[in-house]
């Protein structure tokens, strides 16, 4: 195994104390939690065991993954849970520990039976930590590799930000743990929160690593351990090493332990795996081939019989529950820590450091071996204290009296915040990003609950998404004051930012990963630290993809926020390719507990803004509004996408009526006629295109429509809810574009255009059976004016009038060549 040195903490001097450190636990506490960790073992084995070979109907489905690695983090979890935690510490357990955190948690009393004799069923405990989907208060959702790691470092940030602003009351300040896999730190995304960490002074964050130098497909490269330790040193962190247990630091004091010690450091890690998997024969003659006749050495080795010399090699200090607890036990300050556990892919398994592990199940066989092994009673596999020696009063009050168990429902609420009204600029000639600017700046101005708990974020690119002018007013967020240099010099400039605890914008660098896990962590402050908080984050829309795996991460933990992307489209014309998006539309239709609007007008945007604030804050019942059979009871998240380009706004006040219709997404611009021949839809910043290609259409064609969408995610998604309704027997349930597109005959054409995905809006022809001709982009753009582009991809408002001709019957459009 990897050969090291220590690394000595950087003196508490330089961090702040956190809490004072615990007594020590007392040898009969001891032995309770080395009972528990067996139980724990048991449970979560007996669950994987139960899912793949006793349920119906799971021949063909075998999974293994977790078997292995499960049994990895049994001591450390213990440890962690019956000694270490606090009600205010999270924790992010590692994906494939879920069944000892399940089992964990059953013993607590907070996870039922049915639930894990059904686990991977539906509705069981679910394969990987879920919040949404699991009974046992999860803290963080997990299973997308690295991304509850990095979760765990902007939670903390979240969490200095809720007491910075004096919102967490007398609630104190927690850990926010994560338990990582070795090759977790493979995902690049790890480093990137690293460093976004050091830049914010990131605090009470620990991960602890699961060093046990296997991956899914083999055993890790050598050496890894140094390069850990030198880039979690380089980002300010402590590094605690655990690599032996008490069992071998024992053995090391004994005569001939010193060589013993050597031979460890020096083992490649495949061959301590390999024997580790062979067991102790294996161990004495590899021992005594590499150390020889050496006296004290081999006397060592002899004085063991061949178990006791396999528990002594495989002793190492992440399952050894003393030396786990004492490193916990003296970090006494809120530094982040990194502790590197050494461990044992499989430890206490027939399985343990075979390389092919991972998905390996152990037989039938080997099960009940290790039913003996832990003195387990057929038919009382579940029972919570079976083949413990402890009685069963005693390990019921020492779990009463865990540290973690006290204090009550770990999920907070907050009161949901009162939204003023939003009214749109009066600029006659305005775009949507800069009208949304204008309108987050009259909040920033104003006095509310809302605007004081709106906390903006974006990776750098403040300024061009228009956040500058809230940055102005509400300022930076920062453990300590620091002022704006150039205001101080007296140098002019448009933007006067400067750091506080108090400021409201969270700076981030470029990368949309972090911009994603912050939006998460900082959307479930209502539930992680008892304070609502209102996130808002810009980037430029086609850079969504780059964290689109952590925006979906967001989303399946129930997160709330409003991400806002601009500039999107080809519409961003001398941009290139490369900043011009295409499929962007599909995702916000695709993401679920992401509601996409794209408006074109900055009234619709004042209106969809004051619907956003209000929607990222419920948490109702999920039954459909019979308006537009949507679940907007439950709340979720909003996406904006919106455009640089200058739109000439409508000189209009809108009605009740169509404030509706822009938020369940759609309304008339132009309302079509009774004997209707074409309808133009179209979202986003090609409205004046449509609307110029319908007033020439209207020329040769009898009472066309112009349909004005501001969300083909909210249409197409009410249209297919009201549908599964009628197929459940609700036979008038219908959705807001079936009662728009139901009145228009059917030989009307539908003619649809967006700057994205012409998919986007391509399914409205099947609503009412009309024929449509669905335009958008579908290759990468090009540099170039906007004029030149949308008559390239088809765009302008001669494509629409041409296509208008191609779908509905009649003489040709006269005016389809003079454009």
């Amino acid at each position: 195994m990897d050969r090291h040195t220590s690394h000595p903490p950087t003196p508490s001097a330089l961090s702040t104390p956190l809490r004072p450190r615990p007594a020590p636990p007392s040898a009969g506490d001891l032995a309770i939690l080395a009972e528990l960790e067996r139980k724990v073992l048991w449970l979560a084995s007996w669950m994987i065991h139960n899912a793949n070979h006793l349920r119906p109907g799971t021949d063909g489905l075998k999974v293994g993954g977790h078997q292995a690695s499960s049994a990895s983090l049994a001591a450390i979890m213990s440890a962690l849970y019956f000694h270490v935690l606090r009600p205010e510490d999270r924790v992010a357990v590692k994906p494939h520990a879920s069944p000892i955190f399940h089992a964990i948690q059953y013993l607590f009393g907070r996870q039922t039976r049915e639930r894990l004799e059904n686990f991977r069923g539906f509705k069981g405990a679910q394969s990987y930590p879920s919040r949404t989907k699991d009974a046992d208060d999860v803290d963080f959702s997990t299973g997308s590799v690295g991304l509850g790691v990095a979760q765990t470092l902007f939670a903390s940030l979240a969490q200095d930000y809720v007491h910075a602003h004096g919102l967490a009351g007398d609630r104190p300040k927690g850990r926010m743990i994560a338990l990582v896999g070795d090759a977790e730190l493979d995902e690049g995304n790890v480093f990137e929160a690293l460093l976004e960490g050091w830049k914010h002074e990131v605090r009470n964050t620990w991960w602890i690593i699961d060093y046990n130098r296997q991956s899914l497909d083999g055993v890790v490269r050598e050496g890894l351990y140094e390069r850990f330790t030198g880039i979690f040193e380089a980002m300010g962190w402590q590094v605690v090493v655990l690599k032996y247990g008490t069992l071998q630091q024992a053995a090391f004091a004994e005569p001939g332990g010193a060589a013993l010690k050597s031979w460890i450091d020096t083992c490649p890690n495949a061959e301590y795996s390999a024997l580790t998997f062979q067991g102790g024969a294996a161990w004495r003659k590899r021992l005594m081939d590499d150390l020889g006749d050496q006296g004290e050495v081999s006397a060592l080795i002899a004085r063991r019989s061949d178990a006791e010399l396999s528990a002594l090699m495989t002793n190492l200090g992440g399952h050894d529950i003393a030396a786990l607890i004492a490193a916990f036990d003296a970090i006494d300050h809120d530094r982040p820590v990194a502790f590197l556990c050494y461990t044992v892919k499989g430890f206490g398994l027939p399985l343990a450091g075979h390389k092919d592990n991972h998905a390996g199940l152990m037989t039938p066989a080997q099960m009940e071996a290790l039913r003996a092994a832990m003195g387990v009673g057929e038919g009382r596999e579940w029972e919570p204290f079976e083949g413990l020696k402890r009685p069963a009063g005693e390990l019921a009050a020492f779990l009463a009296r865990v540290p973690f168990a006290q204090g009550g429902p770990r999920r907070f609420t907050d009161p949901a915040l009162a939204v003023p009204a939003l009214a749109p600029p009066p600029n006659p000639v305005i775009s949507t990003q800069a009208g949304f600017g204008l309108i987050l700046q009259d909040l920033a101005k104003g006095e509310s609950q809302l605007s004081d708990r709106i906390v903006t974020t974006s990776p750098d690119v403040t300024v061009s998404t228009n956040l500058g002018p809230w940055v102005n007013r509400r300022g930076l967020f920062a453990h300590a004051a620091l002022a704006d240099v150039f205001k101080r010099e007296r140098i002019p400039s448009t933007f006067a930012w400067e750091f506080s605890p108090k400021g409201q914008h969270v700076e981030l660098g470029i990368a949309e990963m972090n911009l994603f896990l912050a939006l998460s962590a900082f959307g479930l402050s209502h539930s992680l630290f008892g304070a609502r908080l209102v996130p808002v984050g810009t980037l430029y829309d086609p850079f969504i993809c780059r964290g689109l795996d952590a925006l979906n991460y967001a989303c399946y933990q129930d997160a709330r926020f409003i991400l806002v992307a601009t500039p999107s489209g080809i519409t961003l014309a001398p941009e290139g390719g490369a900043h011009q998006s295409i499929s962007t539309p599909l995702i916000g239709m695709a993401q679920d507990g992401l509601a996409a609007f794209e408006p074109a007008f900055v009234d619709e945007l004042a209106v969809l803004m004051e619907f956003a604030f209000d929607y990222v804050q419920r948490d109702g019942e999920g039954a459909g509004d019979e308006r537009n059979w949507l679940r907007d009871e439950t709340g979720g998240s909003v996406y904006f996408r919106l455009s640089t380009r200058p739109l000439e706004q409508p000189k209009r006040v809108l009605s009740e009526a169509q404030k509706r219709g822009i938020v369940d997404g759609a309304y008339w611009l132009r309302e079509p006629g009774p004997n209707c021949e074409v309808v133009v839809a179209v979202q986003g910043a090609v409205t004046p295109e449509a609307i110029a290609a319908v007033a020439l259409i209207a020329q040769d064609r009898r009472d066309v429509g112009l349909l004005a969408v501001t969300s083909a995610d909210r249409l197409n998604a009410g249209w297919t809810a009201a549908a599964r309704a009628r197929e459940r027997g609700f036979a008038g349930a219908t959705s807001h574009v079936e009662r728009l597109l139901e009145p228009l005959p059917r030989h009307c054409g539908i003619v649809s255009v967006i700057d994205g995905h012409p998919a986007t809006l391509g399914w409205l022809g099947a609503v009412a059976g009309h024929r449509l001709r669905a335009l958008g982009v579908e290759h990468f753009g090009q540099t170039g004016t906007l004029s030149d582009l949308y008559a390239h991809y088809g765009l302008d408002t001669a494509a629409i009038v041409a296509a208008a001709q191609a779908i509905s019957p009649g003489r040709p459009l006269r005016h389809l060549k003079a454009v």
